[in-house]
């Protein structure tokens, strides 16, 4: 009697089953990628959190110090800046206050109430020595996209 063989079993993978995992890795993969791109909404209120901070930081150092601090910016840059007996100085031993560029420049500012003051193509906010400043709104927009920073002039800086 000749020797049968038991029926063979193929092992591995389909064409089918390689497929549906490759498409599966591929979403995957595509949506990983969105959620790692920050939209341009994103970076504006990321930048407006850090503005934030900064601006609490410089009114601080403006009690602090006992001298006035201000905050000057146009759509491209923004920098700190210190008055002393000789005017006003730039902060530059300030690794914190040091003057920046804007991540998504160029952007729109409007400062509320309008008590801007330098040129006409910056906007400045100054900090005094006493614990309590005017409330004001700066509020940075691009591309559509606005967020406010708003100040109640006791410390409280909240971006919207």
């Amino acid at each position: 009697m000749p020797a049968t063989r038991p029926p063979r079993k193929d092992s591995g993978f389909t064409l089918v089953e390689l497929l549906v995992v490759l498409v599966i890795i591929g979403i995957t993969l595509g949506l990983a990628s969105l959620n790692a791109m920050p939209s341009p909404r994103q970076d504006l209120q990321q930048e407006a959190q850090r503005l934030a901070l900064l601006l609490q930081l410089a009114r601080d150092e403006a009690i602090v110090r006992n001298r006035l601090v201000a905050f000057e910016a146009n759509g491209e840059r923004y920098r700190f800046i210190v008055r002393n007996d000789n005017g006003w100085e730039p902060v530059t031993r300030d690794d914190l206050l040091r003057e920046r560029t804007f991540k998504n420049a160029p952007l729109q500012l409007n400062l509320q109430p309008a008590g801007a003051s330098g040129a006409s193509d910056r906007l400045r906010i100054t900090f005094g020595r006493e614990p309590v400043d005017k409330p004001f709104v700066l509020t940075l927009a691009t591309g559509g996209n606005a967020v406010a920073i708003r100040a109640d002039g006791v410390g409280h800086f909240t971006v919207e």
